[in-house]
């Protein structure tokens, strides 16, 4: 996927989260019916806004307390991921390899995010006046 117009889908943890949220929309497709309103409705709902988030604190990034918010946004809406994928696994609906999988891949892209938060001049925002 490439966009000439938009730059954070050159960024990593934008990339990450959107390779984990197509994975677990395609995953969730077997999850049981009687989750359809619960569990899968929401690990799509919660995977998919960290890229949102990413991305529209990216465009906004010239206000750096926004950028830091929306980043902020995006790491708190990878928590609940993970506590999703938590659940799915509880559940018995992914095994152990995959579950350390999905985990292991949210866990790269909220490292990401941390860096993202606590750098934000290294992503464009200009430095805050006093």
């Amino acid at each position: 996927m490439e966009n000439k117009y938009n730059g954070y889908e050159s960024l990593m943890a934008y990339q990450k989260a959107w390779k984990l949220a197509n994975e677990l929309y395609a995953l969730s497709k077997s999850f049981p019916e009687e989750e359809k309103y619960s569990l899968t409705d929401q690990v799509r709902r919660s995977s998919r806004s960290v890229c949102t988030n990413i991305g529209e604190g990216y465009r906004k990034r010239r206000y750096p307390k926004h950028f830091v918010s929306k980043m902020s946004d995006a790491d708190g809406e990878m928590t609940e991921t993970q506590i999703w994928i938590n659940f799915a696994f509880e559940c018995k609906y992914i095994n152990v390899t995959k579950y350390n999988d999905l985990s292991d891949q949210a866990a790269q892209a909220g490292k990401l995010i941390g860096f993202m938060i606590d750098n934000p001049g290294k992503f464009g925002c200009p430095p805050e006046k006093d």
